[in-house]
């Protein structure tokens, strides 16, 4: 049974940093393509972000580019999403996502894992 566990959401106000943690159980997380997903209140769930297996290739949802930067740590079974120059329309449940392949995925239907994602709120 793989489970995915997010944490390190919370208030931030524009312009700030925030850094996001998934920790993966049950499996290694090297067997996983890693993504970040996001959804605003009455919004789809989108991509934000996604890693391979290896972690040598990465995807970026174009509103993210230059400003958050996805990692794995598969020694600690951890991918993290390090958001910098946060926007209010940045506010968004964050889920962290696995998917049984090598390669880096770039929608909702390519994954097969998901946590119960972390709240990251941001003022203007």
């Amino acid at each position: 049974q793989v489970q995915l566990v997010e944490s390190g959401g919370g208030l931030v106000q524009a312009g700030g940093s925030l850094r996001i943690s998934c920790v993966v159980s049950g499996r290694t997380i090297s067997d996983y393509a890693m993504g970040w997903f996001r959804q605003a209140p009455g919004e789809e769930r989108d991509v934000v972000a996604g890693i391979s297996r290896s972690g040598g290739s990465t995807y970026y949802a174009d509103s993210v580019k230059g400003r958050f930067t996805i990692s794995r740590d598969n020694a600690k079974n951890t991918v993290y999403l390090q958001m910098n120059s946060l926007k209010p329309e940045d506010t968004a449940v964050y889920y962290c996502a696995a998917r049984r392949s090598l390669l880096v995925g770039v929608s909702r239907n390519e994954y097969d894992y998901w946590g119960q994602g972390t709240q990251v709120t941001v003022s203007s």
